[in-house]
């Protein structure tokens, strides 16, 4: 193993994960990480089988991430950003054990909690919100939230690109959502944490880690909880999650939240052949998701899901004092949007040497009749965006900020 970890990471993380566990994890430090992707159904559900050939046309072997509807494992990485298709939002890039959501809302869905508000707290750069979008009911209405503005511009794109209508996009702290009142039927809380599970795809991951961080973390994801489950409603879900190891940040918390809460856990059913781990603090036996590279395929997860039994009854806390700072979508929004109809706008089918030209902002030249104005231009079928074609030449009215900078 190539990779050097932090002494103190290593006499913890062995004796929690236990010899065996520790040599697996261990050993996938010397496999190659896994590539995974997520078909986005509402803008694949046509011609999904064409996509997929296209998109495994470089990797012969497309294995099906057994938690995950429309979740593949690619045999090698291709160049995403060459393909016109991940730029139309056929599809997400994602790490295969985050998809593990998908399993968990749908599971819910099955029990009868059919979610009509949620918000997902700590959500970019968008994968667990694509994932949710797809997976709560289609007329349900989710906030994507963002505490950091560069990073809630990326998630933006990403939610635009995607296409689905129902999708606000916010960047507020926690306690701005406490103190606006809102409340909410499911939360995702993400919460950011100290990053072990990440180690074998970010060095820089290992060299900012800590004991010292790691109780820093824990402390920032409790304060967290702290605002945000005061807009959780009575009956509502709360699925709480890190992409790291220790009980600190994962066992713990979620017992601190059940006893300071009136929270209790929700079991989740789950196949043994996807290897997932139990819970690995001792006394703590309730029913929680941990995935570790050489175990399961993917990177580091744990995940768990809470009810709040009893609330507030949909009282509202400091309601008024803090109104939220929603990101205003674009005007080339529009075009991609799977809801606008398909004649507000002519239509014209790319070459994928011309979408990848679009994608770099160059002019293009469309066929003679094509009338002029806002023409929408696509590729396999689905909108890569706005042009306004005056004729000898269309100019390009692609984002400045989502240009593609190498053909």
């Amino acid at each position: 193993m190539s990779v050097s970890l932090p002494n103190d990471f290593i006499e913890y993380t062995r004796s929690l994960f236990g010899e065996e566990r520790w040599q697996r994890y261990l050993n996938a430090f010397d496999e190659p990480t896994p590539v995974s992707i997520r078909l986005n159904p509402y803008k694949t559900s046509v011609h999904v089988d064409a996509i997929r050939l296209q998109l495994i046309s470089s990797s012969p072997v497309d294995t099906p991430v057994p938690w995950c509807r429309g979740g593949y494992y690619l045999s090698e990485r291709p160049n995403f950003t060459l393909d016109p298709l991940f730029h139309a939002g056929a599809y997400y890039v994602q790490e295969a054990s985050s998809m593990f959501l998908d399993h968990v809302v749908r599971q819910l869905s099955t029990n009868s909690i059919q979610p009509s508000t949620v918000l997902d707290l700590c959500a970019a750069p968008g994968g667990k919100s694509t994932l949710l979008r797809s997976a709560i009911p289609d007329d349900a209405v989710l906030y994507s939230n963002e505490p950091d503005r560069r990073r809630a511009n990326i998630l933006m794109e990403n939610i635009q690109k995607q296409g689905h209508p129902n999708v606000i996009v916010t960047n507020n702290y926690p306690r701005d959502y406490r103190k606006s009142g809102m409340q909410f039927d499911m939360i995702l809380a993400d919460v950011p944490c100290s990053g072990e599970g990440m180690f074998r795809k970010d060095e820089g991951a290992i060299k900012e880690w800590s004991v010292g961080n790691v109780m820093k973390c824990q402390a920032l994801q409790r304060s967290i909880i702290e605002d945000i489950w005061q807009c959780l409603r009575s009956g509502g879900i709360m699925v709480y999650s890190t992409c790291t190891f220790n009980t600190r940040e994962d066992e713990e918390n979620v017992r601190w939240i059940i006893e300071n809460y009136d929270a209790e856990i929700v079991p989740i059913e789950t196949n043994p052949d996807w290897n997932i781990t139990g819970s690995l603090l001792e006394g703590f036996d309730a029913p929680v998701y941990r995935f570790i590279p050489g175990i399961t395929k993917g990177e580091g997860l744990f995940m768990a899901v809470l009810r709040k039994k009893q609330g507030d009854g949909g009282k509202h806390v400091n309601k008024g004092k803090a109104v939220l700072k929603c990101l205003q979508s674009p005007e080339h929004t529009e075009a991609l949007l799977v809801n606008t109809p398909k004649d507000n706008y002519a239509r014209v089918e790319l070459s994928k040497d011309d979408a990848l030209r679009y994608l770099h902002r160059e002019a293009l030249v469309l066929p003679h009749d094509t009338p002029r104005g806002l023409v929408i231009v696509t590729y396999m079928g689905l909108p890569l965006g706005f042009v306004k074609n005056i004729g000898n030449r269309a100019n390009n009215l692609y984002p400045k900020e989502w240009k593609i900078r190498n053909l």
